[in-house]
């Protein structure tokens, strides 16, 4: 299980450890790893804790350069607060910081699966951030919501629990409707649980809000493990929502190949690729895509680059490799396969994408 936990949960509004809650929390944690489960933890307050110490404005987030200084700092206060606490239990924690691009590269995606699932291995607990010290504003995730269910697909995870400052998804915001209803079970994300979101963080301290917690659901459902948006109010959350059930779950998909499933959950696609209606059909039926379907290309990618590929209405349809790169995708896009030879000057691939190397969203 992949246990993430919102900064506004971990510090205070003056920039403390919130170290009651979180021993609490820990409790819960060692409970679940003493009953046989196997826990990671994905936690922020990097940021929030450095900018204390640094006393800079803004929590540390006026500007690339302030984030990056605060993460540095409160990145040691962070995992010596975890290892403490998880000593304290009689667990060892270990820390792994990932950048965007170490779970968005396949080969260095397979060394830190290998990593997380060794320590899993060894009852050690890895505590996970992203290395904001040098993440980028251009290549970062953003939120740990999002690299909480790439974790979970990494480890191979049966469930994902996000701890925030919101009790779960309502269906409109509870916050100015007093009569906002919970939806306790999703068990298919489409475009009506979509409108349901909103961008903002309760707190004003995190950096994910509702958006980025479908947006995880959807990484972690594809690969196969239940996410669950839980309220970190309470002291020792985990029992609290196993003894109530309050909060959302998302229901997991059937777990698609691990490939596939690294594929549906990629977030930096390089181009886009728009396709008619016959293609989409195709598609569903488990076919490749063929260059006849494709409407318009959009970006810069070369062979082999993660490309998205969206429908005639412009919604996400599915990711795969690209067999073309950019210039030769829009030279190819609408001609039938016997054509392609006469366009390309050369023997054309089976596919625009492969079906091999695609995964259907």
């Amino acid at each position: 299980m992949i246990v993430k936990v919102g900064s506004a949960l971990l510090v205070d509004p003056s920039g403390a450890v919130r170290r009651e809650w979180l021993t609490s929390l820990v409790a819960d944690i060692a409970a679940r790893s003493r009953a046989g489960q196997q826990v990671a933890v994905v936690s922020s307050g990097a940021i929030a804790l450095g900018a204390r110490r640094l006393k800079l404005a803004k929590g540390g987030r006026a500007s690339l350069e302030d984030a990056q200084a605060a993460a540095a700092t409160g990145q040691i206060a962070l995992s010596q607060v975890w290892a403490e606490l998880l000593g304290a239990e009689g667990l060892t924690a270990a820390q792994i910081l990932v950048t965007l691009d170490d779970l968005e590269d396949r080969r260095r995606y397979l060394n830190a699966a290998a990593t997380l699932n060794r320590l899993l291995g060894l009852n050690v607990v890895p505590v996970i951030n992203e290395n904001d010290s040098v993440a980028t504003a251009e290549i970062r995730f953003g939120d740990n919501d999002r690299l909480a269910a790439r974790v979970a697909q990494a480890a191979g995870a049966q469930g994902v629990i996000l701890l925030s400052d919101v009790d779960g998804l309502y269906d409109c915001n509870p916050t100015t409707n007093p009569n906002a209803t919970m939806i306790e079970r999703v068990e298919r994300i489409d475009a009506r649980i979509e409108a349901m979101a909103d961008t903002g963080s309760a707190s004003g301290m995190g950096s994910g809000g509702m958006v980025s917690k479908i947006a995880a659901a959807r990484i972690a459902t594809a690969a196969g493990a239940h996410l669950a948006i839980v309220s970190g109010h309470v002291s020792n959350p985990l029992t609290a929502f196993a003894d109530t059930g309050r909060g959302t779950v998302f229901v997991a998909e059937k777990t698609a190949p691990a490939r596939k499933a690294w594929l549906a959950g990629g977030l930096t696609a390089r181009g886009t690729v728009h396709i008619d209606a016959g293609a989409v059909a195709a598609l569903k039926r488990g076919k490749s895509l063929l260059a006849a379907g494709a409407t318009r290309v959009e970006g810069s990618f070369a062979r082999g680059d993660l490309v998205a590929i969206a429908g005639p209405d412009g919604s996400p349809l599915a990711r795969g490799l690209s067999e073309y790169d950019a210039a030769d995708a829009l030279r190819i896009i609408g001609k039938r396969s016997e054509e392609l030879t006469a366009v390309l000057g050369y023997a054309p691939r089976a596919a625009l994408v492969h079906r091999n190397h695609m995964a259907v969203l």
